[in-house]
């Protein structure tokens, strides 16, 4: 695969908490040189970095970022918040312990109420897969069908984990139609993207292969 259409998978993400305007403009420039399909920044950034990349870089922030236990009505808050400022893509997290609680009803709702929101524009879900069972994975395969997302995503990568290769095969083989797939924590070579995406990945979250290919 063609570097060049590997970076048009990358979310080029920085989430970091101390991160400055400075770096957030490095991302974005960057973004934009080497047409990667957006940039994931922190929701306090999104308006000046709408702004900045005057639409010639789709804008993608988080919800409910990272432990996903804020009530619904604060993510439906934050989401429309952050397409106000121009937010292009939503990167929402469950609440684990709804799962945990088999609350599935609960858990469905709320993603749909976000989609709901985000009308057109693109929602991933971030289920953090280190923290799931199988049978979780598989169940939220379900719930994120049903729901009418975009995406389902594999990590914050602020927690154990991230990525996996089995984690997104487990996806490809369970996901409904229409449904995409995003890993996301750990990916930190070109081979591995291009597995991840060979496995059935459509959007790769990292910060690394941006630099790999400034690298080269």
């Amino acid at each position: 695969m063609d570097v060049r259409d590997i970076l048009r998978h990358v979310d080029h993400t920085l989430l970091s908490p101390g991160a400055t305007w400075e770096e957030i403009r490095q991302i974005l420039d960057d973004g934009m040189k080497y047409q990667t399909a957006s940039a994931c920044i922190p929701p306090s950034y999104v308006k000046q970095a709408a702004e900045h990349v005057k639409g010639r870089l789709a804008i993608c922030t988080v919800i409910g970022f990272p432990n996903g236990y804020m009530t619904t009505a604060a993510k439906a808050f934050e989401t429309k918040d952050a397409l106000e400022n121009g937010a292009d893509e939503i990167d929402m997290v469950i609440d684990i312990g709804w799962l945990k609680d088999q609350k599935y009803d609960k858990v469905r709702e709320e993603i749909r109420t976000l989609k709901d929101a985000c009308g057109k524009k693109i929602l991933k879900v971030i289920i953090e897969t280190c923290l799931l069972t199988q049978e979780e994975k598989i169940r939220m395969c379900e719930i994120v069908t049903k729901a009418g997302a975009d995406y389902i995503k594999t990590s914050t990568g602020f927690s154990k984990g991230g990525a996996t290769f089995e984690d997104i095969q487990l996806f490809a083989e369970h996901v409904g139609d229409g449904v995409k797939i995003k890993a996301a924590g750990g990916i930190s070579s070109l081979e591995d993207a291009e597995k991840f995406l060979a496995l059935g990945a459509d959007r790769l979250g990292t910060s690394r292969i941006v630099k790999i290919v400034k690298g080269l």
